[in-house]
């Protein structure tokens, strides 16, 4: 289920340009918004790097991107609290995903509120273990295992309602 934003194989996957990009996306639910944070994050990340002053902590540009992703949207209307309904995640749901465009996914994702926006979006990209999302998301494992299990739910009621259930053959 987690393999809609599947990376070209990049081996060294910390520093993966493909899913930096993929998670700004996420983040963010704009194509062109993504495309601006993910090209300052290089820009940034290059001149550190001209300046020999590269970070060794792990993930040290998809820290980054998400902080510029938490400020871009700040500016942008917020959804108000909402009590969403939650289903049990079926089988079927990576049928219903493939269903699914990426902009689809990355509206859905990009509007849960902070920190769970960044746990999904990490979870979705299937790039990281738990231990790491729990590091760049800055949460505790009891928080990242409810914001998870919360919206995992949330978003199996909303791909009922999108992508009907598929019946098994």
């Amino acid at each position: 289920m987690r393999w809609i934003f599947l990376g070209a194989g990049v081996p060294d996957r910390k520093q993966n340009l493909p899913q930096l990009y993929r998670f700004c996306f996420l983040m963010l639910g704009d194509s062109r918004k993504a495309q601006e944070v993910f090209q300052a994050t290089l820009r940034e990340a290059a001149a550190s790097a001209a300046h020999g002053d590269v970070p060794r902590e792990p993930f040290w540009l998809f820290r980054e991107a998400r902080w510029r992703c938490l400020e871009e949207s700040k500016t942008d209307l917020q959804a108000e609290p909402l009590e969403m309904e939650e289903y049990e995640i079926t089988p079927e749901a990576s049928l219903q995903i493939e269903q699914l465009e990426p902009a689809q996914l990355a509206i859905w994702i990009s509007s849960a509120p902070e920190p769970q926006r960044t746990a999904l979006a990490l979870f979705y990209l299937n790039e990281f273990d738990y231990g790491e999302i729990l590091d760049l998301a800055d949460l505790k494992l009891s928080e990242l295992s409810r914001l998870l299990v919360m919206g995992r739910r949330q978003f199996q009621a909303w791909l009922n309602m999108m992508a009907p259930q598929i019946s098994k053959i």
